[in-house]
């Protein structure tokens, strides 16, 4: 640098400092403007830093076996999809049936907080209150579409809401199996006398009407399914359809398949979070988990629909195989019951009644609409692929 430059540059030194002076505590624009732009630099990256700091763990009891079809594996994936979508501030470790709490304690299990949430079903805590029969699968009851609908929009969420609020855990619908099997029988069901004395493992509300037909109901875990219908403990047993079906084996020791179930035409699946644990978290991780459940309720229902489509055919290629449907004598008898069975449910307490009233209401709509829709919408298709054959 030149003496001229040097001198040009310490002339301009002492003016900026001079300027200085003349300010307001004879702070610099360029010192005002950094302080101000480093404070809301130091404002709006605190909660970033805050929120990336933040590390929550929970544990995730489920009732099925891990890793199992179905149940099993979208229970993980929405464990996993809650850890992704947090970026990693929210991790929820799943444990399988029996590995943190016995499938059928899961509930007890969250409501305590021994577990921050769980993966089930409704019905399996249907002795707590018999509403809750209403949130997953009611006999002759809703389709996974319209029990979504029911929810989402027809004031189920807030009455399922009201149901577990007393045990402190917070529902939310996390899937459906769509259409489920009637089950697997060791001889053929032709008549209502073919019911009675039988010993059959079969889950919610379908249990109690068939209980009425004089069935013998077992209850049993998922897991424990194919061991009793193999020792004989019992005569027949429905699970769930043609993909859990086929890869728990259960045509190996009953024959007789049929379908589709009364009991079951849309059950849900749950996601179930202590309420507390749920309360505690930032908006942003309780809208995450709300979402992620939404998001698993879509992935859940279109992995059932699709591996079932795939596994239905070959389960009946296998050997021995029957399939078989209820006869028109046995369905009308097990609508008659399922009816008498939800009145009952209606009358034990006001919450159920209240329930109920929602709930039926909105089934009669949607009947009326699947009609011209749905219903119309598979004849239509059936037969207009049955004429290019």
């Amino acid at each position: 640098m030149t003496h001229d430059k040097r001198d040009e540059a310490s002339q301009m030194r002492k003016d900026g400092q001079a300027g200085a002076s003349k300010r307001p505590g004879g702070v610099s624009r360029r010192s005002l403007i950094a302080g101000v732009g480093g404070g809301a630099a130091a404002v709006l990256a605190a909660p970033a830093v805050a929120r990336a700091q933040t590390q929550i763990s929970w544990k995730m009891a489920t009732s099925w076996p891990k890793g199992s079809p179905g149940p099993g594996m979208n229970a993980q994936r929405l464990a996993d999809m809650i850890t992704a979508m947090s970026g990693g501030r929210l991790t929820v470790q799943l444990y399988g049936a029996g590995e943190l709490v016995p499938p059928f304690e899961v509930f007890d299990a969250v409501a305590s907080g021994a577990a921050e949430c769980g993966h089930a079903t409704p019905y399996y805590w249907q002795g707590k209150d018999q509403a809750f029969h209403f949130f997953t699968g009611v006999p002759f009851g809703l389709t996974a579409a319209e029990h979504a609908g029911w929810l989402y929009f027809g004031g189920g969420q807030e009455l399922w809401n009201q149901a577990y609020e007393p045990f402190g855990v917070v529902p939310f619908l996390a899937g459906s199996s769509g259409p489920q099997a009637g089950g697997w029988f060791a001889k053929e069901i032709n008549t209502l006398d073919d019911f009675k004395g039988l010993k059959m493992r079969i889950a919610g509300l379908g249990g109690t009407v068939m209980r009425r037909l004089g069935v013998n109901v077992v209850l049993l875990p998922p897991g424990e399914i194919f061991a009793a219908l193999q020792a004989g403990t019992i005569d027949a047993a429905e699970w769930v359809g043609p993909w859990n079906d086929l890869a728990f084996g259960l045509y190996k020791v009953a024959h007789y398949y049929y379908m589709p179930a009364f009991h079951e035409i849309g059950p849900a699946l749950e996601l179930i979070v202590n309420k507390s644990a749920l309360d505690a978290l930032p908006d942003d991780l309780k809208e995450i988990v709300k979402r992620a459940a939404m998001a698993s309720a879509m992935e859940a229902l279109a992995d059932f629909t699709f591996h079932n489509a795939e596994s239905f055919r070959p389960l009946l290629d296998k050997p021995d195989v029957k399939l078989r449907t209820f006869s028109p004598e046995i369905v009308s008898a097990l609508a008659v019951e399922s009816e008498k069975v939800l009145n009952d449910i209606a009358s034990a307490s006001p919450l159920a009644k209240e329930v109920y009233a929602s709930f039926s209401a909105y089934r009669a709509k949607a009947v009326d609409y699947s009609h011209s829709a749905e219903l119309a919408a598979l004849v239509m298709r059936d037969h207009g692929l049955q004429q290019q054959k």
